[in-house]
């Protein structure tokens, strides 16, 4: 018999207790002991809690040589800015040969799987809970081609170039045509809008523009309605390989190579972070990658961007870390920093999400 005399506390009691401690700790706490797990999972501590902020984090997705791979002990890698230090969930509570995490939204995270009968789900998971559920099927192609966004409620849009489907947290999978000009890049969800950008230069030129379309416009397949103002001039053109990312609010980020000139081979200076405010459709910069920083990439062929919100994080061939922009407390263009210690960094080329940490997010 356990006499130690926590174990004595009425239940209510612990709850206060924990209910005051970061989440990081609370998670920390579940894996003390049985009581401690109890209590830190039970209904009436979660309702206490549900209140309570996010664990914001940056989780990795697997390198692409080992997306259709099947690990012993499947993890997903995430790092937690505050902290500075790297963490792993497991997911081997999935009933699943290989998974693939992509996505993320409001506590749940999005996977590809594997079935049994060979063809693809997409799989909604609370790696901190172990709670998931598997959506309908879908063809080997989607996973392959198309680009998941996760809104809230969990609906879900798959898009490609010609064809979009959406799964509104219910039902079925409803498909639709997309009617894009080319193939979108970096498509993100800002509420109930989709922005993606695409080339509609020649094809010894690109020519990057900004789309958009609501969710229920694409339903009606009434196309994408092309945003640009006068005022804007060359916005697009002072970037190489622009990227969208997702910023805060009501807010999104355009990411891409500063280039030295115009001229179709141009090199760069530097990496430039501008911002647009969806209301008012006004550009500013949001911060550029310090010249010193920006030389460990130079000789990489590409970069990836990713992350969301105020932090964003870069990786390159060969550079063997990723930097950050961190833009959460500071005021002006935010902090630039390295992150080391990269897990499974591969060809150095690392792609990822922010996953908002919650206990009380159900999928």
């Amino acid at each position: 018999m356990d006499t130690s005399l926590i174990h004595l506390l009425p239940q209510d009691t612990l709850h206060q207790i924990f209910s005051n401690l970061p989440l990081r700790q609370i998670l920390i706490c579940r894996s003390v002991c049985k009581l401690f797990y109890e209590t830190l999972t039970s209904p009436s501590f979660l309702n206490l809690i549900s209140v309570r902020p996010p664990f914001p984090l940056i989780a990795l997705r697997p390198p692409h040589h080992q997306r259709h791979v099947s690990p012993h002990h499947p993890f997903l890698h995430v790092f937690d800015p505050d902290l500075t230090q790297w963490l792993r969930f497991p997911l081997g509570f999935l009933p699943f040969k290989s998974t693939a995490a992509i996505a993320s939204s409001f506590g749940l995270v999005y996977l590809w799987a594997d079935s049994p009968d060979s063809s693809k789900s997409l799989v909604l998971c609370n790696p901190l809970t172990r709670q998931f559920r598997v959506l309908p099927p879908l063809g080997s192609a989607w996973s392959r081609h198309g680009t998941v966004l996760a809104g809230t409620g969990g609906r879900v849009l798959v898009l490609t170039e010609l064809a979009a489907l959406y799964f509104s947290g219910s039902g079925p999978w409803l498909k639709f045509s997309s009617n894009l000009v080319s193939k979108p890049r970096c498509p993100i969800l800002v509420s109930d809008s989709v922005f993606a950008l695409c080339d509609v230069g020649s094809p010894w030129r690109n020519q990057w523009k900004l789309f958009s379309c609501t969710v229920a416009e694409l339903e009606k397949s009434q196309g994408w309605n092309r945003l640009e103002k006068q005022e804007w001039g060359d916005v697009f053109d002072i970037l190489k390989r622009p990227r969208l990312v997702r910023g805060t609010g009501n807010r999104l980020l355009m990411v891409g190579g500063l280039k030295s000139s115009f001229s179709l081979n141009a090199s760069c200076s530097t990496i430039l972070i501008l911002r647009l405010d969806l209301e008012t459709l006004e550009w500013d910069e949001a911060g550029r990658m310090p010249v010193e920083m920006y030389q460990s990439f130079q000789e990489s062929s590409k970069f990836k961007v990713f992350g969301g919100g105020d932090r964003l994080c870069f990786s390159g061939r060969k550079v063997g870390k990723l930097a950050m922009w961190d833009c959460s407390s500071e005021v002006g263009k935010g902090e630039w920093r390295w992150i080391d210690g990269v897990p499974a960094n591969g060809d150095g080329l690392c792609r990822g999400f922010v996953f908002e940490a919650r206990l009380t997010a159900v999928p």
